[in-house]
């Protein structure tokens, strides 16, 4: 029976039929907090505009992404351009709309790419301003040319404004951002788009800075800087302890001596850091000088002497490189090799650990202070092997530690008892004084001037105890036994013995001893053992399991020697 067909039926149709025509619209709008500032098309009136477009057009928007105070150099830093470009694999609209093409994209390869994507998921693309479109072949030419137009004009602007800055910088003026001793002082002319500063000497950042240079040319390194800078109380630019390369670049920055470094690393966009220029623009500047011109020649000097250290030779192929030390100058020992021509006119290599620094800058510097490597190595482990056997060693280094430790501690408990005691009275008058308060003793400015008063003692007797602090967690919490340094010798010899490689060997032997001396007379003069949690960790059960919780968490360090 064949069924009759109603009024409805055909109605209902043609709206499925009307839905299926309807395009759906994804609109894409971005404007960089600069482009707005400068050419005045804000991203709202994008949006209105092209949704108009839509409504004119019979268009359905499907959704409207937004960029906002974004550039359009990179796609991984747009996160609505990058949702969009996920949606268009779903197919979930029919065209893509903006403003104008390099909204989409300012690189070329980047937007074909990007139309490319569109177009295998057969989604159509175009720009409101520039009336093209990617739906014929016409259409795609117009874009391609459009494309590469709009790229040309980018470079031409970018190389512009390029000149300009570096015209700036030859001049001795400040192109840079924030740096730490200097404040940013506006000397923008009225009328122009692009904002111009001035360096102002920041007095307080400007001590940190003399305090940096003052530590380094007085012969201290990055790392214990950090560490002095830190503990005093100085901070960064951001408000951020220093770091090991913070510390190296402020030292390597002609700009407290008052001058203008520019250009040093060329193409950033493309090579970051690999592409150093050099010959940079190097001119006095308009800001005054933070530290003096000797300072910061003395600072060079170390500088350029630290950089020539020598490196490690051979450092993975003998187990003492670096932990052996030279008895003239401390720097490690590398292997030397000397080859001998015997009697029967056989030849035969002869290896020795040698001091680093001869072995790279000559006798100028240090001398050789040969020891023979297998000599060397022999005896280091027979002293090893002794003292993992020897009880009675072992009852007489654990008392002569834990003896030496605890009077060691003393005066570091002392003081940390005598600051902390210090803080408890301080917080006591301020409660005392909040009480008076509350039965009406003082008035309320009496109050306020004496809780500020204890404020600032309080603050103080904090400032010193945060060094203090450090160093009481520092300090070992619980002593070693004998028990504890059989067992982590014992599983050394064990783990070493089944060591395959050299270089696993070269591991064990650098987790365990900590520095090797010699002697004017070249013979193995101390071996200083080292117990941390690392090595309680690696050769221990009670470090392996970490099940409980005992004094390993802590921090844990203990050297003694042989």
């Amino acid at each position: 029976m064949i069924k009759e067909t109603t009024i409805n039926d055909v109605l209902e149709n043609k709206v499925t039929a009307s839905a299926v025509q309807v395009k759906r619209v994804a609109i894409y709008a971005r404007v960089s907090t600069t482009e707005q500032a400068e050419e005045g098309y804000s991203i709202d009136e994008q949006e209105r505009l092209l949704s108009d477009w839509c409504t004119k057009n019979g268009y359905v928007i499907h959704q409207v992404y937004a960029d906002r105070g974004i550039s359009g150099k990179s796609i991984q830093k747009r996160p609505a351009l990058k949702q969009m470009l996920d949606d268009a694999r779903k197919k979930l609209f029919n065209i893509v709309l903006v403003w104008k093409t390099n909204r989409l994209a300012r690189n070329i390869l980047d937007l074909l790419k990007i139309v490319e994507l569109f177009n295998q998921n057969y989604i159509s693309f175009r720009s409101f301003t520039e009336n093209h479109e990617t739906e014929t072949s016409q259409g795609k030419l117009q874009f391609h040319m459009m494309a590469a137009i709009a790229e040309f004009e980018r470079n031409t602007i970018s190389e512009n404004v390029k000149m300009g800055m570096l015209a700036r910088a030859r001049e001795g003026k400040w192109n840079g951002g924030r740096v730490l001793g200097y404040d940013l002082e506006d000397t923008t002319a009225q009328g122009n788009k692009r904002k111009h500063t001035k360096l102002v000497i920041n007095e307080k950042e400007a001590q940190t800075v003399r305090r940096i240079f003052e530590l380094y040319t007085s012969g201290i390194g990055y790392k214990a800087i950090a560490n002095r800078v830190n503990l005093e109380g100085h901070r960064g630019k951001k408000g951020k302890p220093f770091s090991i390369s913070t510390i190296k670049t402020i030292l390597e920055n002609p700009v407290y001596i008052g001058m203008i470094r520019y250009d040093v690393r060329r193409n950033w966009t493309d090579k970051r850091r690999g592409d150093i220029n050099p010959n940079p623009v190097l001119q006095k500047g308009e800001h005054e000088a933070i530290i003096s011109q000797v300072t910061w020649e003395k600072a060079q000097q170390i500088l350029k002497q630290r950089s020539n250290k020598p490196n490690r030779v051979h450092g993975g192929t003998f187990p003492f490189t670096g932990v052996l030390r030279c008895p003239e100058c401390g720097a490690g020992m590398v292997v030397s090799r000397t080859i001998n021509k015997l009697r029967d006119g056989t030849r035969k290599t002869i290896e020795y650990y040698a001091c680093g620094a001869w072995k790279n800058q000559g006798t100028s510097v240090c001398h050789s202070n040969t020891i023979r490597a297998d000599k060397a190595e022999a005896y280091i482990f027979e002293r090893l092997q002794q003292f993992a056997t020897n009880e009675q060693l072992i009852l007489d280094i654990v008392a002569a530690v834990n003896g030496k430790r605890s009077s060691n501690d003393e005066p570091i408990k002392h003081e940390y008892a005598t600051l902390t005691k210090e803080l408890d009275q301080l917080q006591r008058k301020k409660e005392k004084a909040m009480e008076m308060f509350e039965d009406d003793i003082i008035t309320k400015a009496e109050l306020q001037q004496r809780l500020g008063k204890i404020n600032q003692l309080i603050e103080q007797v904090e400032l010193r105890l945060q060094p203090i602090k450090l160093q009481m967690q520092s300090l070992v919490t619980h002593t070693i036994n004998e028990a504890l340094i059989k067992e982590v010798m014992g599983n050394f010899h064990k783990a070493f013995k089944k060591s395959i490689t050299q270089e696993q060997q070269k591991h064990l032997i650098t987790l365990i001893i900590k520095e090797i001396t010699i002697n004017k007379e070249r013979e193995i003069d101390s071996i200083q053992i080292q117990f941390n949690n690392s090595v309680l960790s690696y050769f221990t059960q009670q470090g392996a399991d970490k099940s409980s919780d005992d004094d390993l968490a802590a921090p844990f360090f203990v050297v003694f020697e042989l």
